[in-house]
């Protein structure tokens, strides 16, 4: 009897064995075969090979360009396909990685399977503590409608265009920390300068609320001391590992998530009572979405608390990024810098007094904003390079989502992440020609005039270089840092006015120089060494780590002085 019980015991076993082996067989080897990529393990999908790449960029600096740089590295190794699917089951869904502007378009424009293009991912639930579970960053379908048809008015461009004066009063402590600076001579990372100003800016235009966030950590307002508390808990973290293997960390977040949300439901009241009995006009976006509401419900609160989080988290997050980046660009560019900075002499004159720029901003600043061709160039160009975030959508099982490839064949991709992967789009030699990793704001202009202002700096080979990154003709689809179709950046119009009127703020008063990784090399006359294309000689470069957005993983160290007129 019991060696009965054994024999069953055993068949069993090996029954259970075999239906394993061939489930994982399926899941592994046959589900998604029809998709490009690496050679999967049977038990451990593409996770073995996540590691070999991973090991490989590794330097004595650590990863160098973080995870993108390894799927980046990956696709290339299976001759750089417009999409590539990696397995990483359990810890995730399967991810397929998108390169081709082509499919990305497909993945966000509207259709009538999906009337709001593809639904965000279930990952974005990462963010949560910072955005709140009703965000219109991660909600779907007609919530989502809903609340970008609720919020529109505030991120309009005429309405941001009016709060110019409020933005441009947010620059003056950070002119004051920069004139510091260069008399000191100290070294100092522009992060923590440009984060706080975003912060107060961000602060001013959506809740009409004034953070305090250029002064120092103990008169800030309680908002953003809580928030900053919340934020640093995502401070190495990229996202990658699943919560449940680190749930003290989830705890933590939510905690401290508690004041953050307490304090703005506070606000959020006492404004709604403010908008009903003050005729005081108020045109934060905050009194924007709530003028026309008869009655302020506790679901109505807790919406406009997530969406007010979301837009503190990307209004202040993105635009430092790209502001860190495109100073470091525009001064290691000796010719660019000439450019930029004759382009702003000429619109705003040549007077380095910060109250001029000021003054000429909140006077005319939609007639400045649509003479800066050169500065949105720049500010175009970095976004290309230095793109802060991708989107990742999902294609649920059942969906019977298809993408349309190069080549005329449609492959279904239910039941995987869509991650459209900014750094390789916006980095594709077929769009970009031969200057695609070179920073040529020109490829954005209608047409290039090399005898302008900087010609006598521009070598010949520089000249060759313009000329071919502006006969590049770019399809609209192949640069989309804000992304595109209906789910497009809700504050791309507020970070493109910031970018240019603190950019403006920085070039015209201030000589940057970089300091650590990018730091310029010295001829014997103590200049800057310049190579072929009119770029600081350097030894290494300022790489971008993701922690949840991708940022420079130095801060971008300099030096700053007064600008020699």
């Amino acid at each position: 009897m019991l060696s009965n019980t054994w024999v069953l015991a055993a068949v069993a076993a090996v029954g259970a064995a075999a239906y394993f082996y061939q489930r994982l067989s399926y899941l592994r080897l046959r589900q998604y075969a029809h998709l490009p990529q690496a050679k999967p393990h049977i038990f451990w999908g593409h996770l073995v090979a996540i590691d070999k790449f991973m090991r490989e960029a590794t330097t004595k600096d650590g990863l160098v360009g973080g995870t993108d740089v390894v799927f980046q590295n990956m696709m290339a190794s299976i001759g750089n396909p417009e999409i590539m699917l990696v397995d990483v089951r359990p810890f995730n869904h399967p991810i397929l990685f998108i390169r081709s502007h082509l499919v990305a378009e497909q993945v966000t424009k509207q259709t009538k399977l999906m009337p709001y293009s593809v639904g965000k991912s279930p990952t974005m639930e990462f963010v949560t503590p910072i955005t709140g579970e009703n965000s219109i960053i991660t909600s779907s379908g007609h919530k989502w409608k809903d609340l970008r048809k609720r919020f529109n008015p505030g991120f309009a461009p005429q309405h941001i265009l009016s709060l110019l004066p409020v933005i441009t009063s947010k620059a003056k402590p950070f002119v004051k920390r920069l004139d510091d600076l260069a008399k000191s001579g100290e070294t100092f990372t522009l992060e923590p300068l440009l984060t706080s100003l975003t912060f107060d800016i961000i602060g001013a235009v959506t809740m009409d609320m004034d953070f305090n966030a250029q002064l120092p950590k103990e008169q800030q307002s309680e908002l953003v001391q809580n928030y900053q508390n919340l934020l640093a808990t995502y401070r190495n973290d990229d996202g990658a590992t699943p919560w449940w293997l680190n749930p003290h960390t989830r705890i933590k977040r939510n905690w401290l998530r508690k004041p953050v949300d307490n304090y703005m439901r506070k606000y959020i009241r006492e404004k709604a009572e403010e908008i009903k009995t003050s005729d005081k006009k108020n045109r934060s976006v905050l009194a924007l979405s709530l003028q026309d509401e008869e009655q302020v419900t506790d679901e109505m609160v807790d919406s406009t608390i997530d969406q007010l989080k979301s837009f503190m988290f990307a209004g202040h997050d993105t635009t430092s990024i790209l502001l860190q980046w495109a100073i470091y660009e525009v001064f290691r560019h000796p010719r660019i810098l000439k450019t930029l900075r004759a382009e702003l002499d000429r619109v705003i004159g040549t007077d380095p007094d910060p109250q001029v720029i000021y003054n000429a901003f909140d006077t005319r600043g939609d007639e400045i904003m649509r003479e800066m061709t050169y500065t949105s160039a720049v500010i175009k160009e970095t976004l290309r390079l230095h793109s802060p975030a991708g989107t990742a959508r999902f294609a649920p099982v059942g969906s019977n989502f298809h993408i349309k490839l190069v080549d005329g064949s449609s492959v279904c991709v239910d039941g995987t992440i869509l991650f459209n992967c900014q750094d390789q789009i916006q980095m594709d030699p077929e769009i970009y020609g031969p200057t695609v990793k070179d920073f040529m704001p020109e490829r954005w202009l209608g047409n290039v005039n090399t005898s302008a202002e900087a010609e006598d700096i521009a070598g010949e080979d520089e000249k060759a270089a313009i000329n071919q990154a502006n006969e590049t003709d770019i399809p609209a689809s192949a640069w989309r840092p804000f992304e595109r179709g209906p789910r497009n950046c809700i504050g791309q119009e507020l970070a493109n006015i910031e970018g240019r009127f603190i950019l403006a703020c920085a070039v015209r008063r201030y000589d940057f120089t970089k300091v650590g990784r990018g730091e310029a090399k010295l001829g014997a006359d103590g200049k800057p060494l310049i190579d072929e294309k009119g770029k600081h000689i350097s030894d290494n470069e300022p790489f971008g780590v993701r922690q949840i957005t991708a940022r420079p993983n130095d801060g971008i160290e300099m030096r700053v002085k007064l600008r020699e007129m």
